[in-house]
Parts: C-alpha cells; sequence; structure tokens
C-alpha cells in the first residue's frame, strides 16, 4: 500500500476543519491532512455605529461571525458573497440573500438593486475587489467597516517537512493571499499538485511551478473538493508509474 499524500489545508483553522469535512463526507481518502493556516482571523471587539436602515453587505463568513460576536444585532436584511456567507448571516439571525460565489455577482446583484437605503460592507482589514469604491462609482452610497485582522502566520514544522521532502504535496489554495503567501515559502522540494479556487489563484501559485495545477470549475467549496479528488487520482497514478518525473 502506498503512503498517503500530505494534503496541505492553508486555510483558517475553522475553514480548513470544514473542507477537512467536507472530504470526508465524499469517503475520499489517499491523504493525511497537514493543517497550516497562512492567515489567522481576529475579530475586532467593537462594531462602528450602524443605523437601523443600513443595508449590510458581507464578503465572507468571518465578517458575520466578528459582526455577531461584536453584539451586532439580529434582523437586519444583508447581502452575501455566495451560499456559505449566507448560511452565516442566517446563523446570526440576518436576513441574507446569496449573490452566488464572487464579488463580481454581488456587485451585479446590488447595482441591479439600487438599494435607496446606505450599504455597509464588512470585511478584513485584507479585501481584494474595490467593492465599496465601484458601488460609489454608480452613485450607490456605501461605505466600509474593517470587523477582522488577517495577520499572516508562519508554515507549521509538519507542513515545511512535507514541503521539504521528495513525495508529492496536494494543496487547495483558496485565495490570490494564501497563494502568494505559500509561494513566499520556496524553495520547495516537493511536487506540489495544486487545487486553485480561481485563475486570480492559479496566477500567483506559478512562482512555485506546481507540477499540476487544476483550477476549480466554480469559486466554491463543492468545486474545491472536485479538484482536490482529480488530484488524489493522479497522485496515485504518479505512485504507481514510480515518481513524479
Amino acid at each position: 500500500m502506498s503512503a498517503p499524500v500530505p494534503l496541505l489545508l492553508t486555510r483558517p483553522e475553522a475553514g480548513s476543519a470544514r473542507f477537512l469535512e467536507r472530504l470526508r463526507a465524499r469517503h475520499l481518502d489517499g491523504f493525511v491532512p497537514v493543517v497550516s493556516p497562512l492567515i489567522s482571523i481576529v475579530h475586532r471587539p467593537h462594531l462602528p455605529e450602524i443605523p437601523p436602515d443600513t443595508l449590510l453587505v458581507f464578503t465572507s463568513a468571518h465578517a458575520v461571525q466578528a459582526y455577531a460576536g461584536a453584539g451586532g444585532p439580529p434582523g437586519a436584511h444583508a447581502f452575501a458573497v455566495g451560499d456559505a456567507t449566507a448560511a452565516a448571516a442566517r446563523d446570526a439571525g440576518l436576513e441574507p440573500v446569496s449573490a452566488g460565489g464572487t464579488v463580481e455577482t454581488l456587485l451585479t446583484h446590488l447595482l441591479a438593486k439600487r438599494p435607496d437605503k446606505p450599504i455597509l460592507h464588512l470585511r478584513g482589514r485584507v479585501t481584494r475587489g474595490d467593492l465599496v469604491g465601484r458601488l460609489r462609482a454608480e452613485g450607490l452610497t456605501a461605505g466600509a467597516a474593517i470587523v477582522y485582522d488577517q495577520p499572516a502566520c508562519p508554515l507549521s514544522t509538519e507542513a515545511r517537512a512535507a514541503l521539504d521532502a521528495t513525495a508529492p504535496v496536494i494543496a487547495p489554495v483558496f485565495s490570490p493571499r494564501t497563494a502568494r503567501l505559500l509561494a513566499r515559502a520556496a524553495p520547495i522540494r516537493a511536487p506540489l499538485l495544486v487545487a486553485a479556487m480561481s485563475n486570480r489563484v492559479a496566477d500567483a501559485l506559478e512562482p512555485l511551478a506546481p507540477l499540476r495545477m487544476h483550477v476549480a470549475e466554480a469559486p466554491d467549496a463543492a468545486a474545491m473538493a472536485d479538484a482536490v479528488a482529480a488530484l488524489l487520482q493522479e497522485a496515485a497514478m504518479l505512485e504507481a508509474g514510480g515518481g513524479a518525473e
């Protein structure tokens, strides 16, 4: 029997645990999880004053959790970037609409609705897409509030050992920032088989010259699990063929 392939999980702890549960629910095997978050989530303890008629916008479940943890009131209408964020908003007692998974689809939904109330984007310190700036450019009243921080973390000893070995490592990578942080871990000796959440993530990983790169067919966890399943098959074939060369 061949040795299990290290599966490098670099999302924050909770996100890595959820993704691992998804893989196990599909009865995937042949891997050993190596959890090494490259970003941690630190909630800010206080919210800004939010007028009652404000339309809340969330681009991550972390923002929803930070909002709820800081005492944000339930019951408000909200827009969520995708289904996972919408589920977190419902758990927090909000009334969310899911925009389908990306900042672009979220922007499209908001521009189609053109709400006559102020929009507040609750987000992390590090963000992308300039949602507020683009809404303002379309004449909407929009602002942002930072409700959590995302400090970078070093690779764990276990992760570093896996990347310094000669056996293949599978790495699902969910964001361009995580991809850039992983790229800074070079040089990496292990052949990398990467599942990238998007083309932008794949571009950020190019400096690592992955042996295989699968870009998820959709920007969601289900498609990422599909990509990991395909990479597990490829890793098994590499092993059967005598190595990664």
